[in-house]
């Protein structure tokens, strides 16, 4: 599923997805989700996309390439 478009969604829509991608898949060995987000909620980290601000695939991509 794509991430929720900002120019047609709700924040909460957008909240949603975010929770649902990065929710806890009790298996950090596999999944490795928890260290991608160092620490950090993934609610802080998409503020931005939740608020409409940004696209989460820039937010995505940052995250990936300078691990913010």
């Amino acid at each position: 599923m794509s991430a929720p478009a900002i120019e047609t969604s709700t924040r909460e829509e957008r909240l949603a997805y975010v929770r649902e991608q990065w929710k806890c898949l009790s298996s950090c060995e596999i999944c490795g989700k928890c260290s991608v987000l160092r620490g950090r909620t993934a609610e802080l980290i998409y503020t931005d996309y939740i608020e409409g601000v940004r696209d989460y695939r820039e937010i995505t991509l940052e995250l990936r390439n300078r691990n913010i």
